[in-house]
């Protein structure tokens, strides 16, 4: 039965009559003879039309319990009441107030009428007992035919409003809960587009960032290489002149003794004494050797900054293991690392990778310094991991040193800048480190915690995406042209390499 034609009625009256008459009224009856027409005129007149009595299904119960029976099991067959017709007074059972309060306990749709001529509770009684919300009216006895019909008609229909009212908002609920579960996800998937576009922006303005101070990296490193380069030449032959002086002064210095005019001998002692010969000979060399060390000192920043800004660097991309890479490195600075830290070695398994050896080394190199140089007097751990994601690899250098504060972590990246006294660094590692990892494509990313070590971790792809990369490149010529940066198929994707 559809919920919105029901006209199922229950009875709950102790007088069997009064289940003849509303039956009489309700329900249609076969044909009779003209005296049983003539007693129907006689008992209801003609104020109920015969075709509508057809429209109504009644079931009768003689006590409140065996209508909370009867209501219980058309509910469990899916065949609901919509109107129930209750007596007041029904002895000795449950009298009209309590049956309706059970009957809308099991089903708080039904439309109730009170069918009473007297009643053992005050109206008002009644209505502060039961919870009614527009379900229930009264009919007192003796009632017409036509306002039982009515009665009957109008809250039938009223239960068919009320249950299409019911459906209609139940599917306005779901509605409602699927656009706020599209609004959500679309919320969450904006969100996530936000954070990657300030993710990329912030890559954006770092790479600008360094592109531009590279290009005053290269003027400069250009400017100062030239004067550095024939000071440093000239060190080389000014050595070269000082060996050869002292030499023949240490010739006169024996010739000395030989000199037989007194005076002359005692002129020449007078004047060594005077210029501090002695010491000039040993103070010069050391001089030379510490001014040597500087122009060296000179040579080397100016070498870093070339690379920094790439120039003349080589671009021949060749397989290599990065274990073997990382391996050889950490001999290179084993005198750095030893006094400092236990170095772990949480090797996974990886493949070879295209790459500049010597330029991942570098960066490994300036890692590994840096972590050592973090740890403080007590000894530390520096742990190297190593892994791969789809088509990545990745390694880590963690630190148990004394950590990056967050204003300091967003400039360490920046060319000279330093945190290290003066004379002890010259801020340009992790400005190398990062464009060099720039420059294949790969990423670098940091983590701290201030008392507690840093972790740097470096993403590289494991075949190059560079279309023009050198001699050693692996992919054949025709296919170069398809190739894309892995920095934009990550931004493409919206994903993140990291492991």
């Amino acid at each position: 039965m559809s919920a919105q034609q029901n006209r199922r009625i229950l009875l709950i009256d102790d007088m069997p009559s009064i289940h003849q008459d509303f039956r009489k009224i309700l329900v249609p009856q076969a044909a009779g003879s003209d005296a049983l027409g003539a007693a129907e005129q006689a008992l209801f007149g003609d104020a109920v039309p015969k075709a509508a009595a057809a429209e109504f299904e009644v079931d009768s119960a003689y006590q409140g319990q065996e209508g909370l029976a009867r209501l219980q099991a058309a509910l469990q067959a899916g065949t609901p009441y919509a109107l129930a017709f209750v007596d007041m007074r029904m002895p000795p059972g449950w009298d009209g107030v309590q049956t309706i309060e059970q009957l809308w306990r099991a089903d708080p749709r039904l439309q109730v009428v009170i069918c009473t001529a007297h009643s053992d509770h005050s109206w008002d009684e009644v209505l502060a007992r039961l919870d009614v919300r527009g379900r229930l009216l009264i009919l007192k006895k003796p009632f017409d035919a036509i306002e039982v019909y009515q009665l009957a008609n109008s809250l039938t229909a009223k239960w068919e409003m009320t249950q299409r009212a019911a459906a209609h908002l139940a599917q306005l609920e779901d509605a409602v809960r699927e656009r706020t579960a599209e609004l959500t996800r679309a919320n969450e998937a904006l969100q996530a587009e936000i954070g990657e576009r300030k993710q990329l922006e912030s890559q954006l303005v770092q790479s600008e960032k360094l592109a531009s101070i590279g290009q005053l990296a290269a003027g400069v490193a250009h400017e100062i290489n030239n004067p550095i380069g024939y000071v440093f030449s000239n060190f080389s032959t000014l050595e070269g002149y000082l060996d050869k002086l002292f030499e023949m002064l240490a010739s006169y210095e024996s010739a000395e003794p030989s000199v037989n005019a007194p005076e002359v001998a005692a002129r020449l002692r007078d004047q060594r004494e005077r210029v501090e010969l002695e010491f000039l000979k040993e103070d010069i060399p050391l001089l030379l050797r510490e001014s040597k060390q500087g122009i060296t000192r000179v040579r080397q920043i100016v070498q870093d900054l070339k690379d920094f800004s790439r120039v003349d660097s080589s671009q021949d991309f060749e397989l290599a293991n990065l274990h073997h890479g990382i391996d050889s490195t950490l001999n290179v600075v084993a005198n750095e690392i030893k006094y400092k830290a236990d170095v772990i070695k949480e090797y996974g398994t990886l493949p070879d990778v295209e790459c500049l050896p010597s330029q991942i080394n570098q960066v490994v190199m300036n890692l590994l310094v840096n972590a050592a140089q973090s740890i403080g007097e007590q000894r530390g751990r520096i742990t190297i991991r190593t892994g791969t994601d789809a088509d990545w690899v990745w390694l880590q250098v963690a630190d148990t040193g004394s950590g990056i504060a967050p204003d300091t972590l967003k400039r360490i990246f920046d060319p000279f800048f330093t945190t290290k006294p003066v004379g002890k660094g010259t801020g340009l590692g992790l400005s190398l480190s990062y464009g060099i990892v720039q420059k294949h494509n790969g990423r670098i990313d940091v983590d701290s915690v201030v008392g507690r070590g840093t972790t740097f971790r470096v993403t590289l792809p494991i075949r190059s995406q560079t279309p023009c990369r050198g001699k050693a490149c692996s992919i054949p010529a025709q296919e170069t042209a398809s190739c894309q940066p892995a920095t934009d198929r990550l931004a493409a994707q919206g994903s993140n390499p990291r492991a």
